[in-house]
């Protein structure tokens, strides 16, 4: 049986901590028309809107990622990603939580034999020139994700690879590729039926942000053993208690709820993340992305222009503590902050107990570094509350696959909800493509030099 999420949001309520806290009677009034949002997204679901819902049920799909990984996948002892934005972000997230520490410095051995990860989730040649250096071409397997084959930061990634593996490998360069991109249609499909590269799909009806539960987080993961069956055992199991039109046992619309309320009625849009483990900093990350890019839009579902939409923030404790708390605790009354945590370790280290005379050391001696940072997170949640700081906590059993898999699916549902409150929708991002259009028309211009653009305008720079 999968250990349960749990959500205490004790301290958003005004109940919990004072006037700056969402009065229960808003929160009744939320309850209310949340049984009306939650039939809004089932019928957007009935209506195969939302694909990522149904991932959680493609046993034949984890099946055919499971027999690659433990077949081909294991010729390769490097895996690397060729992606960016919602096809990296969640495979970074999975590697971070659910790979041991340092993993691409371990030994054959101590990896069981599975291959080193690296996610090439941007364009920089002082990251990428240095990776390919090091690579051993005919040990290398490059996986490129891109929904529809024309995302021009992962392209140029891809023939940059290509062009190296080439030189080594000649036409058995081909061997070195998989393709995760769209089932029909785009350069990916176009170029994986002309050079007899391997493919998996991306449902057309799930969004890059939305996809880390298909091919494009579970076959990374599954390359280097991660629990694939276990995480979407644990994203069902999710899915089912968000099937609940009662907002105070539906985590996802709790949530959801909680934050509109937050950013409308206590004018808090700012929604800070803050897992108190490092294990877990990447699914900030990777929710920074889920919430601003579906929630932030310009026009609502009536066309007219509303600017709306909250702005996340990724934190993590204790680190942030000596960086973004003084704000959080005696700035604005502006934000949210919400506290991911696990109660099991897998181990911990002692305080060796010294210096008995030095009262800033010996108060340490005999605790562990597990439970100070428990008192840190306890210490910082219950601060945040008696200065009237709206936060909540978000905690799991463990970090492990199963409870991935609820904190990922909890959030992607939370997020659909929100589009309802906010009254967009939360699956497109026109914000996102003009810009694209740009780069591919400087891109495209013969004899562009970077800053030609800028040069055009009327700009003023002090230099």
């Amino acid at each position: 049986m999968t250990d349960r999420l749990v959500l205490d949001y004790t301290g958003m309520l005004a109940a919990g901590i004072g006037d700056h806290g969402i009065a229960q009677a808003s929160l009744d009034v939320a309850a209310t028309r949340f049984r009306d949002v939650h039939a809004a997204v089932a019928r957007q679901r009935t209506a195969g809107k939302l694909g990522f819902l149904e991932l959680t049920d493609q046993s034949d799909v984890a099946e055919r990622i499971r027999s690659f990984a433990d077949g081909v996948g294991q010729a390769f002892d490097t895996i690397v990603v060729l992606g960016i934005g919602g096809s990296a972000l969640g495979t970074i997230a999975l590697q971070r939580a659910l790979l041991r520490p340092f993993w691409n410095e371990l030994d054959d051995e101590e990896r069981d034999y599975y291959p080193r990860l690296y996610v090439l989730d941007n364009v920089d040649p002082t990251t990428i020139g240095p990776l390919f250096d090091r690579l051993d071409p005919g040990r290398t397997l490059f996986n490129v994700i891109s929904k529809s084959g024309a995302t021009a930061e992962t392209m140029a990634q891809f023939l940059i690879a290509r062009a190296r593996l080439m030189e080594s490998l000649d036409d058995a360069y081909r061997r070195h590729f998989i393709f995760t991109t769209d089932p029909e249609h785009g350069v990916l499909r176009q170029l994986a039926e002309g050079e007899a590269i391997p493919t998996f799909s991306v449902p057309p009806n799930v969004g890059g942000r939305f996809s880390v539960l298909s091919a494009v987080g579970l076959l990374p993961a599954a390359l280097v053993g991660i629990d694939i069956e276990a995480m979407l055992r644990g994203a069902a199991a999710m899915d089912e208690r968000c099937r609940n039109p009662d907002l105070l046992q539906n985590p996802a619309g709790l949530f959801a709820a909680l934050q509109h309320l937050a950013h409308f009625e206590r004018n808090a849009p700012i929604h800070v993340v803050m897992p108190y483990s490092d294990r877990l900093a990447g699914i900030a990350d990777w929710f920074r992305q889920l919430w601003a890019e579906s929630l932030g839009k310009r026009l609502d579902r009536a066309g007219a222009e509303v600017f709306r939409g909250p702005t996340p923030v990724s934190a993590l404790g204790a680190t942030d503590q000596h960086s973004q708390m003084q704000l959080y605790m005696e700035g604005p009354f502006d934000k949210t902050i919400t506290f991911l945590a696990a109660r099991e370790r897998p181990f911990d280290l002692v305080i060796p107990e010294a210096y008995p005379d030095v009262d800033a050391l010996a108060y340490l001696g005999g605790h562990s570094l597990g439970g100070l940072l428990d008192a840190e997170r306890d210490a910082t949640r219950s601060a945040l509350s008696r200065s009237g700081r709206m936060n909540m906590t978000i905690e799991v059993a463990r970090v492990d696959a199963e409870a991935i898999g609820q904190i990922l699916m909890m959030f992607q549902i939370a997020t659909v909800y929100a589009g309802e409150l906010y009254g967009i929708d939360p699956l497109d991002q026109p914000g996102v493509e003009l810009g694209k259009v740009l780069t591919y028309g400087l891109m495209g211009r013969k004899g562009y030099a970077p800053g030609d653009e800028g040069r055009a305008a009327d700009r003023r720079i002090c230099s």
